[in-house]
């Protein structure tokens, strides 16, 4: 575990430990030395006696006087500390004894060993022999050296000290040790203190300063005091202090002028793109209103027979249209998907008539490319905004169309876990690494410097990137120079299920229709009702509300359908008619709005309302899907409109 200790405590820990443990080796070297000398000096002084008392008591054990060798005994008890005084003669028994008893009461033998252990614990019991006084070099008859056991000694003297003094003056050297150990400790701390304090301190302040300098106050100061290192630690922190709150002031100054430069920058940013866009939607609107009216009647007159001259001319015209169209719907789709109005709305739905769809649709472009589109069939189901969805599809299939020279393309579905990866795989020309990231930029194409219009506009992957993001869907990509790219997009697997999905009706079924249809522009009114009528359908067309009614209601008609235009002349507006049409012929009047604004601001009241829109100019494919869904709606009683707004 690691210790969060301050400087304060640390110092303090190096000063008090080592100081600590040489005072207890110390003291208790000293108290243990101290204490051994005293036990010491009391054997040594009671076998000093017991040494006297031998050398008095020889000749009364030699002589075996008891009456001397007893008043020795007793005589001897008045040396200090002495307790006891015993006297055996050289066959152990008891000669003399005073004090206290070193044997058994009335026994005369000598104490066993358990009496002599019981009087050790409180007496210090010391025996010294009696011996003869003279020497061997005294005996000029022993020339053996050796003189017999019962010469040499003639008995034993015991002595018995007390060892309470002893213990007392032990306890008094512990107590003292003790004492001496505590007022060095005490000596110690209060000097560690003060050191520590000393240097912990001037530390202290400088980590609070610099802190304080950390979050921002550039004016705190350290006070200069102390001398060495923590003095000139205190000055550099002042120092750079100084330098920091100049820095500061510089950088501030720099901000506010950039920040004044940058405001200015923006809002005359703002004005010109205000600018642009008004322009933009203005041109939008002005342009696609005659497109519109161009490719309904492109569509209405190659309904016509034709010389096969005026056939090819008009196949021509209309291929300049549609790419024309696919312009401006590339350009309405980024910004649509930029202004946030796209809203998806996810479902469960199978992959497989999607897939089936696309083959239908693209196979026969890829053989006139002289290429292959091979689509796996797949039963697998997932979770998704189909339409949004199928437009990622679209966009990719086309991509790899435009990008691939020869070979093949193929559409495929796999299971990866709980999520479904659907991949777009081509043998085109590949795109470097570097590359990659590049290519969902607006208007990037990396293999068309030239701009070739067949090749698109370098919008698709743009709008790919965008879809996903709107819905959730993570975008992968594998690709090698000259080995071809593969696109994939992971979605959410679900559980297949029953479904049903209504199909637009035949056109014999719009014969008989009746559209109302309300334009004020007279080319767009007069296209519109021109493709209408080649339909089938019965059109009652005016330029305004009170037009329409007024036609309605001489031909003594209802309508079946409502289509107007968003933008009319005075103070109505195609959903104002539409809400007026729905109060006269009933609520659930299928209504259908045309427009050339590509403005977020009508897609959204569009949305609000529960009004389909499509923006002009309107292929005719488009609308007669969107007819068909108004049509089956109005069939089944639906109260929900079956067409969703144009998302893109």
């Amino acid at each position: 575990m690691k210790l969060n200790w301050d400087i304060r405590t640390r110092v303090l820990i190096v000063a008090l430990v080592p100081t600590l443990v040489l005072g207890v080796l110390l003291t208790a070297l000293l108290t243990f030395s101290r204490i051994s000398d005293l036990e010491e000096a009391l054997t040594q002084r009671g076998q000093a006696l017991a040494r006297q008392l031998a050398a008095t008591a020889e000749y009364g054990l030699f002589s075996g006087n008891r009456d001397a060798l007893q008043r020795l005994a007793a005589s001897a008890l008045n040396a200090a500390d002495l307790y006891g005084v015993a006297i055996y003669d050289r066959d152990g028994s008891l000669m003399a004894v005073s004090g206290l008893q070193t044997h058994p009461a009335g026994s005369s033998t000598p104490p066993s060993q358990a009496d002599v252990q019981a009087i050790s614990s409180q007496m210090l019991r010391i025996a010294e022999p009696v011996r003869h006084s003279h020497s061997l070099e005294d005996d000029p008859y022993t020339l053996t050296g050796v003189v017999p056991a019962e010469d040499r000694a003639l008995g034993e003297v015991v002595v018995l000290i007390s060892r309470e003094t002893l213990e007392n003056r032990k306890l008094s050297q512990i107590a003292t040790a003790f004492t001496t150990l505590v007022l060095v400790l005490a000596g110690s701390i209060a000097l560690s203190v003060l050191m520590s304090s000393s240097v912990s301190t001037p530390i202290q302040r400088i980590a609070q300063a610099m802190a304080d300098i950390g979050r921002g106050n550039l004016t705190t100061r350290v006070p200069i005091e102390g001398r060495g290192s923590l003095r000139r630690l205190a000055e550099g922190v002042n120092e750079m202090a100084g330098h920091l709150a100049v820095a500061r002031g510089n950088m501030e100054q720099r901000i506010s002028a950039a920040t004044l430069q940058l405001r200015e920058r923006t809002e005359e940013a703002e004005r010109a793109n205000m600018a642009k866009s008004r322009f933009l939607a203005a041109a939008s609107h002005d342009l696609r209103q005659p497109m519109h009216a161009l490719g309904l009647f492109i569509a209405d007159l190659s309904r016509k027979e034709h010389t096969p001259d005026t056939r090819l001319l008009i196949e021509r015209i209309a291929a300049s249209a549609e790419a024309m169209e696919n312009l401006l719907d590339s350009l309405l789709d980024i910004s649509k998907l930029d202004a946030g109005v796209v809203s998806s709305a996810p479902r469960s739905f199978a992959l497989g008539p999607l897939f089936e769809r696309i083959g239908n649709d693209y196979t026969h472009a890829a053989q006139e490319r002289g290429l292959r589109l091979r689509v796996r069939s797949t039963q697998l189901w997932i979770h998704s905004d189909p339409l949004l969805f199928e437009r990622i599809l679209i966009n990719l299939v086309g991509n790899a169309l435009r990008y691939t020279p020869k070979g093949s393309i193929m559409l495929a579905a796999r299971k990866r876990g709980d999520h479904v990866l659907i991949e777009v795989r081509d043998s085109g020309l590949g795109i470097a690494p570097e590359n990659q990231a590049s290519i969902f930029v607006e208007f990037v194409q990396l293999d068309n410097p030239a701009r070739d219009r067949s090749k698109g506009l370098g919008l698709g992957l743009a709008i790919v990137r965008r879809l996903a993001d709107l819905l959730y869907h993570p975008i992968t990509l594998r690709s090698e120079p000259g080995r071809g790219s593969v696109f994939g997009v992971v979605a959410p697997l679900v559980p297949a299920e029953a479904s049903y999905h209504s199909q637009p009706l035949p056109e014999q079924d719009f014969l008989g229709r009746i559209i109302a249809m309300v334009d004020d522009d007279a080319l767009a009114q007069e296209s519109l009702a021109g493709l209408l009528r080649a339909w089938g359908c019965f059109v009652v067309a005016s330029d305004s509300l009170q037009g329409i009614l007024d036609a309605l209601e001489e031909m003594e008609l209802e309508p079946e359908v409502v289509v107007s235009d968003y933008r009319l002349p005075g103070e109505h507006t195609g959903l104002d008619i539409i809400a007026n049409m729905r109060g006269r012929f009933g609520a659930h009047l299928p209504a259908l709005l045309l427009s050339g604004d590509t403005g977020p601001e009508t897609l959204q009241e569009a949305t609000s309302r529960g009004v389909p829109l499509l923006h002009k100019p309107v292929r005719p494919a488009k609308l007669r899907a969107a007819l068909a869904h108004l049509l089956n709606s109005r069939n089944t009683q639906t109260t929900t409109p079956a067409v969703r707004n144009e998302a893109l």
